[in-house]
């Protein structure tokens, strides 16, 4: 290893710290977006409906399995009570105080196998056992628990196992008559299996516990669906802030450039003045339409315009559209018979103004003035037809998408007039017009008049 040099000053080189900076930098969290909050949101919805749930079926369940096992117990001690209370109803002391009991080889004692244990002084022997006992008691447990009983003067309940490890149920029940009843103490022993109620609650267990499992996955697909459709709306929303702000942003960049290159040519002095301002004030009637376009759009898209029905002539509003809408040079025709429906006055004159001004706009070639046809039909129909260059079919699905209009235009007031179409039950439709250009057809349908409770409002955001 060398050394460095006396008075050499030694420094660490930038590059590992800068490495673990930017590590540390990367490990670091970048805040969530709305979207992921709202997503988070969904997740802890679901998990805290889930744990609701297994904590609500949890507790059933564990309150079943207790109910279960006390009731078994219950129902074999009582059989065994009954069993005993039986045998000790047998016994009998004659008239010389001698003890009367029945015949082991009888087969009384076999099943559930009774013993009949006798003494004094607390020491008890057995006095008859099982002649074929379908169960081994051990002699320890029955003479035990007998002793017990004896000493206690009641009912005494006790578990014990066979040689084979099986679970044994034992009740032994005192009995004392007879002259010398107090120098002799009798007391029933019987004994019963438990081993299959024990296999039959275990099985419950398993059974409850699997359906508590399922159960609690169904609740959290349930919560997750639950916590979706509660958080639709919300996504929904911001879908249409974001697509909103979309809209605002390519729309609004080409005037505002505009404005701006006039105001710089204007201070520069490249221009004339009045034509600047006259520009100007073209480019600001402009983004003017378009803001309000633009606000249409967005308050349709979120169904807070409600649709303020009443009864209109709908050949009226044509002529009346047709009239407030300068010409500049270009004809449009009117062809018109008494149509009356029940539609929102101010959104469907915004509809059939978008398709004029569409038709002006578009529906004519370069340098040309626009001849322009509109028909309405007694079926609520208002067809407008233009000599233009058509619409290619391709283009045909995606017109009335927002930016999809043509060039020059905003690409919103097709968009809109379809969502107002759709608002009132209509349809818009384009196809080939017998002039050769474009020919839109708006459809309201012609309906009586409402009930009060259908004209207090209409999801416009639902087509």
């Amino acid at each position: 290893m060398r050394l460095p040099a006396p008075g050499v000053v030694l420094r660490r080189s930038p590059g590992r710290s800068l490495r673990r900076s930017l590590r540390r930098r990367s490990r670091r969290r970048l805040p969530p977006t709305p979207a992921g909050r709202i997503r988070r949101l969904r997740r802890r919805i679901t998990l805290l409906f889930a744990l609701v749930s297994a904590l609500g079926l949890v507790g059933m369940a564990v309150l079943a399995v207790r109910a279960d096992d006390a009731s078994w117990r219950a129902q074999v001690d009582a059989d065994l009570k009954l069993r005993t209370s039986e045998f000790a109803a047998d016994l009998r002391y004659d008239e010389e105080g001698v003890l009367d009991y029945p015949d082991p080889r009888e087969g009384g004692y076999d099943c559930p196998p009774v013993t009949l244990f006798t003494g004094g002084q607390g020491r008890l022997t057995a006095l008859a056992s099982p002649h074929r006992p379908c169960l081994a008691v051990p002699a320890p447990a029955a003479s035990g628990l007998a002793a017990k009983a004896a000493r206690e003067g009641d009912v005494v309940l006790a578990t014990a196992a066979d040689a084979d490890g099986r679970p044994l149920r034992l009740s032994a029940q005192p009995f004392a008559g007879g002259q010398d009843a107090g120098n002799t103490d009798l007391v029933v022993v019987a004994a019963v299996d438990v081993s299959g109620s024990l296999d039959d609650h275990e099985r419950l267990t398993v059974l409850l516990t699997a359906a508590c499992a399922v159960l609690v996955a169904l609740s959290a697909l349930a919560g997750r669906w639950l916590a979706g459709r509660a958080v639709r709306p919300a996504l929904a929303a911001l879908d249409q802030q974001e697509a909103f702000l979309a809209d605002a942003a390519h729309d609004l960049r080409t005037p505002v450039t505009s404005m701006r290159l006039l105001a710089e040519t204007g201070l520069r002095g490249e221009a004339d003045g009045h034509e600047v301002l006259r520009r100007t004030l073209r480019q600001s009637t402009r983004m003017g339409e378009l803001v309000d376009d633009l606000l249409t759009r967005a308050r349709l898209m979120a169904g807070a315009v409600p649709l303020q029905r009443e009864p209109l002539r709908l050949d009226q509003l044509v002529d009346a559209v047709v009239a407030d809408t300068p010409a500049r040079g270009h004809r449009v025709r009117v062809e018109a018979v008494a149509a009356v429906v029940f539609a929102d006055p101010g959104l469907l004159r915004r509809a059939v103004t978008n398709l004029l001004g569409n038709a002006l706009a578009h529906g004519h070639a370069p340098g040309e003035p626009a001849d322009i046809g509109i028909t309405v039909g007694a079926d609520g129909t208002v067809a407008v037809d233009d000599a233009g260059p058509g619409i290619p079919p391709e283009q045909a699905q995606s017109l009335f998408e927002r930016f999809h209009s043509g060039a020059g235009s905003s690409g919103l007031g097709l968009s809109i007039t379809a969502w107002v179409a759709h608002a009132h039950g209509g349809s818009l439709t384009v196809q080939r017009s017998a002039r050769g250009g474009a020919r839109f057809l708006l459809k309201v349908p012609v309906q009586k008049r409402p009930r009060a409770s259908e004209r207090s409002g209409c999801d416009v955001g639902q087509p």
